[in-house]
């Protein structure tokens, strides 16, 4: 899905949560429910008096982590640690401190060790001494006042745990009130970015989708006063999803129905489109690609609003692709690119160029008639469904940071796929559908101008990429997608041999002569 996403907690704002649970029942969907949201490397707190009801919510809890509902969970008291083997490999340790003297013996105990990466259950937490990250604080209290076997619970959070409740419970009122509280939650792959993403399936088999998407912080700022959101135009909230989904959907374009949404707390429930892809183990399958460029055309064809509506009195206004914004992403290849994966800065003089260089190509393709560039329109976000008809087979699923720019980016996209091997000979196939589908609709459509603006996209793009992919290895841990660099390299090369480029090319020639030799492999032709 998305290249370009990052996120940080957000600041805790909301209130503690305090109410009653009537019976031991209420207790043990509690643990249940907490254990939706919690994760490797957090602290459950647990206090309150004997009877309180502390070893009835912790086993729901653990049994619902472990997946093993008739799981004994003894009290360890006398163990004072007890681990666990959760569900998908997580660990959870389930620890007692009563009998500790204080948070000294933890360490003979090897308690941060044992804990580090675990959820960990702890009672008399009073006996952890101060501590820092995620923890969560569950006091429960007899309340014989509300009916016998009554306890009252008091939540709270801090190291980002108190925005992470809240969202949960803001989850599960969606999921009740959209008719999907019965569903099975089962986890998908994520992507490089912030948001994840779960498959709903009901009992009787109909799935949707949640994605959860919370509002992107503002990280530092770094050039001008501007976090790097803001520079390059990233969505910040959900509204922009919800915005252009409608849009693409009036357009009779296969975005997803939106089942349900919070907006607030950045949560949907969206139609599956499938998971049929557009490519194989053989790569790009040529009667999708060309279905994908042809809705690319209709759509770089159409008159397009740069304001859209998202709810009563809420619009989503799509920001401008401008020179700003693609020159720093340019600049992600001396920044990343360079030192991390060929080892060496480049000295203060060739990056100077380097950008100057590229402002004056950039400022050269300035759409006139800028449209919707959904940023990430290529074979990981394109599903495939032959039981609908003509461009309606081509699902499209993201377009979080959709912005008002030149057409050639999303071709570029499609055509130079950064995870697809897409031979030269193929892509001016492609390329050249996509100028008869616009010509069919604009007779005077500008082939030698859009053809000089593909080559500059595409470049930017493969430029853009190298260094994002090498900064998700080198500061995010993500070394998968290191594999993906000698296919870019290739694009940039072959990108780079159009004449609108020749400045860039000698500049590369000079100071990076292995972006300007290189072409991919033809293994996947297609």
């Amino acid at each position: 899905m998305s290249e370009d996403g990052s996120g940080e907690p957000r600041r805790e704002t909301k209130a503690a949560w305090a109410f009653v649970l009537p019976d031991e029942g209420a207790t043990e969907d509690l643990g249940r429910f907490l254990a939706e949201f919690l994760l490797p490397g957090d602290i459950v707190a647990l206090s309150g008096g004997l009877g309180g009801g502390k070893t009835t919510l912790a086993r729901a809890l653990i049994r619902e982590l472990t997946g093993e509902p008739e799981l004994e969970v003894p009290s360890p008291t006398f163990t004072l640690i007890q681990p666990y083997e959760g569900k998908n490999g997580r660990q959870i340790v389930h620890a007692d401190l009563y009998r500790l003297r204080g948070p000294d013996e933890l360490v003979e105990l090897g308690f941060d060790e044992m804990t580090e990466t675990a959820i960990t259950l702890v009672e008399w937490p009073e006996r952890l001494g101060l501590r820092d990250g995620p923890i969560l604080s569950v006091d429960l209290s007899l309340r014989p006042e509300f009916g016998e076997g009554s306890r009252f619970a008091r939540i709270d959070g801090q190291g980002g745990m108190r925005a992470r409740m809240q969202r949960a419970r803001a989850l599960r009122a969606l999921l009740d009130r959209s008719g999907w509280d019965e569903a099975e939650r089962i986890l998908m792959q994520g992507d490089a970015s912030s948001r994840a993403y779960e498959r709903l399936v009901k009992p009787d088999g109909t799935r949707a989708v949640l994605m959860i998407s919370p509002a992107r912080p503002d990280g530092p700022p770094v050039r001008n006063g501007k976090p790097y959101s803001a520079i390059v135009k990233l969505a910040e909230s959900v509204h922009a999803f919800v915005g252009v989904d409608r849009g693409l959907r009036a357009l009779g374009f296969s975005a997803p129905r939106i089942y349900g949404e919070d907006l607030d707390e950045g949560l949907l429930i969206i139609e599956d489109l499938g998971s049929e892809p557009v490519v194989d183990a053989n790569g790009p399958r040529p009667e999708r690609y060309a279905e994908a460029v042809r809705l690319l055309a209709k759509l770089h064809a159409t008159e397009l609003p740069g304001v859209l509506p998202v709810a009563d009195g809420v619009d989503h206004v799509l920001p401008p692709y401008d020179l700003e914004a693609l020159l720093f992403e340019t600049e992600l290849l001396p920044d990343w690119y360079c030192p991390s994966v060929l080892g060496t800065s480049l000295p203060a003089p060739a990056r100077s160029e380097f950008v100057a260089l590229w402002a004056e190509v950039l400022r050269g393709v300035e759409p006139e008639r800028p449209t919707w560039t959904l940023r990430d329109y290529h074979s990981p976000n394109l599903i495939w469904m032959p039981e609908r008809e003509g461009l309606e087979r081509i699902g499209v699923i993201d377009f979080q940071d959709a912005v008002l720019g030149h057409p050639a980016y999303d071709l570029a996209s499609l055509l130079q796929d950064a995870r697809v091997d897409a031979t030269a000979e193929f892509e001016l196939r492609l390329l050249g559908l996509y100028v008869r589908e616009r010509r069919s609709r604009e007779p005077d459509f500008d082939m030698q101008g859009f053809a000089r603006a593909y080559a500059v996209m595409a470049a930017q793009r493969a430029t853009k990429i190298l260094g994002i992919f090498a900064r998700l290895d080198k500061r995010d841990g993500k070394p998968a997608y290191l594999a993906h660099l000698p296919r870019i390299e290739g694009y940039l090369a072959r990108n780079l041999a159009h004449p609108a480029l020749t400045r860039i090319r000698l500049w590369h020639e000079e100071h990076l002569p292995h972006l300007v030799a290189k072409e991919p492999a033809e293994e996947g032709e297609a």
